[in-house]
Parts: C-alpha cells; structure tokens; sequence
C-alpha cells in the first residue's frame, strides 16, 4: 500500500480537433513560454499548434504541457459531462493544477489535468454531491472516493492496461459487464463512468475542503489492500452484490445490506421483487424532501426526482425499435421479458427478451440498462407489467423500477440521509463496507 500522496493524469476531454481555453493565472510550457488569457489549440499535421486571440503561436508539439504555480487555474469550454447518460450536457469548467495537451493518432486531442489526489477529491465530492451537504456525509465520501482511486490505480499496474470488463456470447445470450476503463494517456477520466470531476467549478463551499482535509490519507482497507470502494446514487432499499454487476468473484466488503435502521430479506424470487418495488420501505434512501435533496444532489441531478421508485412504459413498437438501435438484434414482435436471475436487491441480472424471431437473455446490469433506454434505465431492479388481449402481441411493456445505478457499495443518498440524522462518516463507511476497517496510509 502507498506511503505518500501520489499526483493524478485526469482525463477531461477526448477526441476533439479543437480545445478553447482560458489561463487565470500565469502558466508556462515546458519551452518557456508565457501563457495568461484566452487560447486555442487545434491538431494539424505537425501535431497541436497552441494559439492567443491574436493568432500567435506559442507552443506546437505531440504534447503540449503548461505548468502553472501552487494556486494556478485554467479553464476548459464546452467539456462534456454525463456521457451517454440522461442528463449529457456540455459546461466551461475551471481546473487547478497542471495541463497537458496530447495528440493522438487519429487526429484529436485529448486533455488532461495533472492534479495531486487531495485536491482531485475535493472537486469529486463536490461534483458527485452538493458541496452544500453535510460535513459527515463529505467526509464518508472522501474516504470512499479515495479508496475506490488508489484501488484502481493498484489494480491498473496489476492489470498492465488491460480493460476491465468481460462478456460471454452465444446466439442466445449476451452477457457484458462494464468496469472502469483503463485509460492509455491517464489514470481517470473525469466523468460518471469513473468519478465525477469537475474541477473547482463546483466547489461551492468550504465545507468540501474541510471534508477531504480532516480525512486525509484515510482508507477503506480490507485483507491487507484498500478497498475497491463503489458507490452509485440511491439502492432503492437494499445494496447489491459485487458480482451481479461485474466479474463473478466475490468481495467480502461489497455485500448486500439494508438500507436503513431495520434489516429488510434480500430479493429470493419474482413474487418478492413485485412486492418490494411495489412498496414503500423506510429506508436512508427513501427521500422526497426537496430542502434535503437540494443539500445533496448537484443542480442537474435534482432533475431527478423519482429515483427511489419510478416507471417507464413502453408501446411494444417502440420498445422493438429500442431493442433493434441498442443491441443490434432484430426481435420481431417483442411477446416478453423475463428476469431469470435477480440479486438481493431486486436488480435483474439476467433477463430473457423473447420474440417472435428471436430469443436472448441479456446480462448484466448495466447492459440491461443500456438495451431497455435511449439513454441507461435508473437500475436494473424493475418489474414489467405486459398490456395486450390474450393470444396476440402485447401491446405496452410498463416497468416497475427501483434505485438509481448499480447499487454496489455506497449509497450516495442513503449516505447523506443518514448524516443528516446525525451518523459519523465513520459509522457511514462501516454501515456499507461491513467487513472493511479503516487505515490511514499518510499524512
């Protein structure tokens, strides 16, 4: 395990010919010169040419690096955040620390932000939630935020770059699950799909610096590694299992547990996932408190207001057409869907899409998701309710759904619930990784 605090490579943009930015402060490239004010950098055939407003050139190169001093910032336009998800928008963000402008073979940029880690997290817990939240909830996210990191980067120098994720195919069935990528230019991206990071943009409160600082260099570690740390939005109830999201190993500290005061039975069959989504349970999560959530949730996520129990209906032409864009596989008349393998939490594992032309069951959750959405479904913890007359097609597909993402770990909602009725982040941490300790690695 680490000793010291290591310098992140966090990835803000790709595959873009053209990046506009803006220096706050005085920066300089790695040949001396001064950089300060609005710039321009385009890839052209002898690599990215860095310009003023005025069109001088003040940097061209492969890589283009632009170091500034300890309170050094710059800004970024039109970074894209929510990839692929329902709330994709695009924003001018500001980041501290160093930039890096790197070209790649096929004629786009790519940027990225070199930062040390205490600071990233500032930004991550900001971006993920409400800098407005509570102090202990920020400093329970600190604490997983960090641990997930550092046991990425471990995993990462193990793996010598491969891609974590995995599938198994046959005609009729497709199991994929989806992990973080290994980057090849740096370390973490810098949207959902690793850790939400959005520079000192939404740092919106000191409370969030307060939060990473009184928990510096503390860990989640279990065996003798710092944990893989997971978090999502909201469990909709009860947490979920590592291996129903991703690779079939099991993770002592990333069990099913109750989200709430009151132990609630794991999900065992279909006529108990009907019941639990169809209820109201008291748990952490289970929040409609517009004061609360506005402490919590960042401005665009607040747009989500039915994250604890929702429903999406779906003519089955559509839901056909859906099928046939996101998995590639022509259905034809689309006569079920049907869970084969649920986890504890209710989220489907395997689900069987029968049609006239074809049948496939589909796995894991996140594919679930993406295959039943324009975008990605909240969870994968959903019932269907099939309309039509007896002996013909169906006619609407309703789901029944429960939680927001893939319910592994933390519950970010649940978490912040739970300090605002007076629980220490300690005690946060512990009530999600139960059978994880908590070690500090540095000072």
């Amino acid at each position: 395990m680490m000793s010291s605090e290591p310098v992140l490579a966090v990835g803000i943009l790709e595959g873009v010919p053209e990046v506009r930015c803006r220096f706050h402060t005085p920066y300089r490239t790695d040949e001396g010169t001064s950089l300060m004010g609005a710039f321009t950098a385009r890839i052209g055939p002898d690599g990215i040419s860095l310009r003023d407003e005025k069109g001088e050139l003040h940097g061209r190169g492969s890589t283009l690096r632009c170091v500034g001093s300890t309170d050094a910032r710059f800004e970024i336009r039109d970074v894209t955040i929510g990839i692929q998800f329902h709330w994709e928008r695009k924003e001018d963000q500001i980041f501290e620390g160093d930039l890096r402008l790197v070209a790649r073979p096929d004629g786009s940029i790519t940027v990225i932000n070199d930062i040390a880690l205490e600071r990233y997290l500032t930004s991550v817990i900001s971006s993920e939630m409400s800098a407005e939240a509570s102090l202990e909830f920020l400093r329970a996210h600190a604490i997983t935020s960090r641990s997930w990191l550092v046991a990425m980067l471990d995993h990462r120098a193990a793996a010598a770059g491969d891609r974590i994720a995995g599938r198994i195919e046959s005609p009729d069935r497709i199991v994929r699950w989806y992990d973080r990528e290994d980057h090849d230019l740096f370390d973490v991206c810098a949207d959902d799909h690793c850790q939400r990071y959005q520079g000192v943009t939404k740092i919106l409160s000191p409370v969030a610096g307060e939060a990473v600082a009184s928990t510096r260099g503390l860990f989640l570690v279990s065996a003798g590694r710092v944990c893989d740390a997971r978090f999502y939005k909201a469990c909709g109830g009860r947490t979920e299992e590592f291996h129903n999201a991703w690779e079939d190993r099991v993770v002592p500290y990333l069990q099913s547990v109750s989200d709430g005061p009151d132990e609630v039975p794991p999900i065992t069959n279909e006529e108990a996932a009907r019941r639990w989504i169809a209820s109201d349970p008291p748990s952490y999560c289970n929040t409609r408190d517009p004061n609360l959530l506005s402490k919590i949730l960042p401005s665009f996520d607040q747009e989500t207001t039915d994250f604890f129990r929702w429903r999406v209906e779906y003519e089955r032409t559509e839901l056909e057409d859906l099928l046939r864009r996101k998995s590639g596989i022509d259905f034809g008349d689309v006569l079920s869907l049907e869970p084969i393998m649920r986890g504890p939490s209710g989220r489907i594992v395997h689900l069987k899409i029968v049609g006239r032309k074809r049948s496939v069951t589909v796995g894991k959750e996140l594919e679930i998701r993406k295959w039943l959405s324009p975008s990605h479904l909240y969870s994968s913890a959903f019932t269907i309710e099939t309309i039509g007359k007896p002996g013909a097609a169906p006619e609407r597909f309703i789901l029944h759904g429960a939680g927001w993402g893939h319910g592994v770990g933390l519950c970010q909602i649940g978490a912040a619930v739970m300090a605002e009725r007076g629980s220490s982040a300690e005690s946060i941490v512990q009530h999600y990784f139960r059978s994880a300790e908590l070690k500090k690695l540095y000072s």
